[in-house]
C-alpha cells in the first residue's frame, strides 16, 4: 500500500476538501522506521484520524445536505451536478490508508506483547472505525491484502459486507485483549490523546462502533442472522459511550483543530473558506421552516436571529455571500487577525478537540436498537438523552466544559415545548414504527450537523430520513438545484474510486456509477 502514501501528496493538491494541515501526523511511513516506538506512533495515528475525520465531515456536508455555495464563486462543477470523476475524492482514500498503515505498524509491533496490550487494542479499535468509514464511502475496498507495503502493491478489493462482519470480530478481539492483559503498560494523555488511557472508555467506544456497524446492516436480509447473533452476544453490562469521543493533543492557534482550520480561520486570521455557507435544508431544522430550535441554532449559525446567509447547493442566482470576516458556522467575535474570540457551537476555537463520535450518536443508535428489539429498554429514554447530549456538546466551550449560564435541561424542555406538536421532537407522539425511526434519524441528522456530517449522509442513504422532496423548495429538498442524479432523492449514492487506484492498482480498480451502484447496506 506504499503507493497510497505517495499519492497522498498529489491527492491533497487535487481535492479541495482535504485538511490543510495534518497536525502531529507522521512525516514518514512508520513502517520504514523499524525502530519507532509503538507508543510514539499511536498518538500520532490517533491525531491523524482526527484530521481524516474532518475530511469525511466535509465530504458528508456537501453530499448530505449541510453545505451550499456562497455567492460570487464559480468552479463548483461536479458538486453542483454530482457528475463525479475518479480524482475528486482521492484524499479520503489516500489519507485513510496512510492512517491505517500507522495503526497496522502499532499492531505489528505490539502483537502478543502483554505489556503493550492496551496500545494493540486501541490500534485495532481505531482500525475498525477507519475501515467502516471507508466502506461507507467506497463500498468494496482493499482489506485482507491491504497494509502490507511492498509485499503487495496491488491488493484485491474485498466484499464490503464481509469486511463489516470482520470489523465486529476485530472489535470483540480488542475488548478481550484489554480484559485479558496481565501486566499492561498504561496509556496516558501523551500516548492516548483520545481517552487519556481510560481503557473502560476505549471498551465502550469499541462497543459503540460495533453498535453502529450492526445497526447499519440491520436491514440487510442476508446479514439478519449475523446481526441477531452479534446482538445476543454483545456485552450489555459494558454499555456504550457516556461522553463525546474527542481527540485533543493540545491544539493551539498555530497548530489548530482540523475543523477550525478548514471552516474557521487560518493561523494568520483569514477566514478559512469563503465559498461555502449552510444549506436552507439544514437551516430549516432550526429557523422554523421544519422545526424551531433557537437554542442550538443561535450557537451554530452566525446572525441566526437576524440574517444568516443560507442557500441551496447549485443556486447561483442571488446566492448570498458570507458575512465579512466570518465563517457562517462561527458565532464568536472577530476583531482582528490577532483577536478572534472563542465561541460555542460547531466552531468553538482553534484549541477545541476534534470529535470522532458524539455521545448524541451513541444515544440515537441505542434508541434505534431498542426500537427494533435488538436491545431491551425504552427507546424514548435514549431518544431524549440524544437530544440533550447534542445540546450539551454545542454548549461546551473550547475546554470541553459546558459554558457558564447554559442550562441544557431547561433548554431541552423549552425546545420540546416549542415543538409540542411534532413527533420529530416529542417521539411519544409518533404512532408507527416508521415515524419513530424517522424521529430518531432526523434528530441524529441535526446532531451531527458540521461535526460528523458523513453520518447524516450515511443514515439518509440507509433510511431515507430526514424526509426530502425532490421538487420541493430549498428548505425541503436536500439535493443540489442542478442535480443530474437519477435517484428519486436526486443525490449520489456514493463517490467513485480514486484515480490513484486507476494508475497503481488497475487490475483491481472498479468502474462504477455514482447514482446506480449502491453501498451494500443502502436499500434504495
Amino acid at each position: 500500500m506504499k503507493r497510497y502514501n505517495i499519492s497522498w501528496i498529489l491527492a491533497l493538491l487535487i481535492t479541495g476538501l482535504s485538511s490543510c494541515n495534518d497536525y502531529l501526523d507522521i512525516n514518514t511511513n512508520p513502517n520504514n522506521a523499524t525502530s519507532a516506538d509503538a507508543l510514539l506512533v499511536l498518538p500520532q495515528a490517533i491525531v491523524g484520524s482526527a484530521s481524516v475525520a474532518n475530511q469525511f465531515n466535509s465530504y458528508g456536508g456537501h453530499f448530505g445536505g449541510y453545505i451550499a455555495n456562497a455567492g460570487g464563486f464559480s468552479g463548483f462543477g461536479n458538486l453542483f451536478n454530482y457528475q463525479l470523476v475518479p480524482g475528486d475524492y482521492n484524499g479520503l482514500w489516500a489519507n485513510s490508508y496512510d492512517n491505517l498503515n500507522d495503526y497496522q505498524y502499532v499492531i505489528n509491533q505490539t502483537a502478543g506483547n502483554d505489556e503493550q496490550a492496551y496500545a494493540n487494542a486501541a490500534a485495532k479499535i481505531m482500525t475498525a472505525m477507519n475501515y467502516q468509514r471507508l466502506v461507507d464511502a467506497f463500498g468494496d475496498v482493499p482489506y485482507t491484502e491491504a497494509l502490507k507495503n511492498n509485499a503487495n502493491l496491488t491488493p484485491k478489493y474485498d466484499d464490503a459486507a464481509t469486511i463489516y462482519q470482520d470489523l465486529v470480530t476485530k472489535l470483540d478481539s480488542a475488548i478481550l485483549i484489554i480484559d485479558g492483559a496481565q501486566f499492561p503498560k498504561s496509556l496516558n494523555s501523551s500516548s492516548d490523546p483520545l481517552f487519556g488511557g481510560d481503557m473502560m472508555r476505549w471498551k465502550k467506544f469499541a462497543n459503540t462502533i460495533k453498535l453502529r456497524i450492526l445497526i447499519r446492516v440491520s436491514g440487510v436480509a442476508a446479514l439478519s442472522s449475523f446481526v441477531t447473533t452479534k446482538f445476543a452476544a454483545m456485552d450489555k453490562t459494558l454499555g456504550f459511550l457516556t461522553d463525546d469521543a474527542v481527540v485533543n493533543p493540545g491544539y493551539v492557534r498555530d497548530k489548530p483543530n482540523p475543523v477550525w482550520n478548514s471552516w474557521g480561520y487560518s493561523s494568520t486570521g483569514a477566514v478559512a473558506n469563503t465559498s461555502r455557507i449552510p444549506t436552507e435544508f439544514a437551516f430549516g431544522f432550526y429557523k422554523g421552516q421544519k422545526l424551531t430550535d433557537n437554542w442550538r441554532g443561535s450557537v451554530i449559525y452566525k446572525n441566526f436571529a437576524t440574517n444568516t446567509p443560507v442557500n441551496q447547493l447549485g443556486n447561483e442566482v442571488d446566492a448570498p455571500t458570507i458575512i465579512t470576516n466570518y465563517s457562517t458556522w462561527y458565532t464568536g467575535n472577530f476583531s482582528s487577525a490577532s483577536s478572534i474570540g472563542n465561541a460555542l457551537g460547531v466552531l468553538k476555537g482553534p484549541s477545541q478537540g476534534q470529535v470522532l463520535m458524539l455521545l448524541a450518536e451513541s444515544e440515537f443508535l441505542q434508541a434505534e436498537a431498542k426500537l427494533k428489539g435488538f436491545l431491551t429498554g425504552d427507546f424514548t429514554t435514549n431518544f431524549d438523552a440524544g437530544i440533550a447530549a447534542s445540546f450539551k456538546y454545542l454548549y461546551k466551550d473550547v475546554t470541553n466544559v459546558v459554558a457558564a449560564g447554559k442550562d441544557v435541561a431547561a433548554d431541552v424542555t423549552a425546545y420540546k415545548t416549542e415543538n409540542a406538536a411534532s413527533y420529530l421532537v416529542n417521539i411519544k407522539l409518533a404512532t408507527t414504527p416508521a415515524q419513530r425511526l424517522e424521529a430518531i434519524i432526523t434528530q441524529k441528522y441535526i446532531a451531527v450537523n458540521m461535526i460528523n456530517s458523513e453520518e447524516g449522509y450515511n443514515e439518509f442513504r440507509r433510511t431515507g430520513y430526514p424526509v426530502t422532496a425532490a421538487n420541493g423548495d430549498a428548505y425541503h429538498n436536500i439535493a443540489s438545484l442542478l442535480s443530474t442524479s437519477t435517484r428519486p432523492d436526486k443525490l449520489p449514492s456514493r463517490i467513485l474510486y480514486p484515480s490513484s487506484e486507476q494508475s497503481y492498482n488497475a487490475a483491481n480498480y472498479k468502474v462504477i456509477n455514482q447514482f446506480t451502484d449502491l453501498i451494500f447496506w443502502d436499500p434504495n
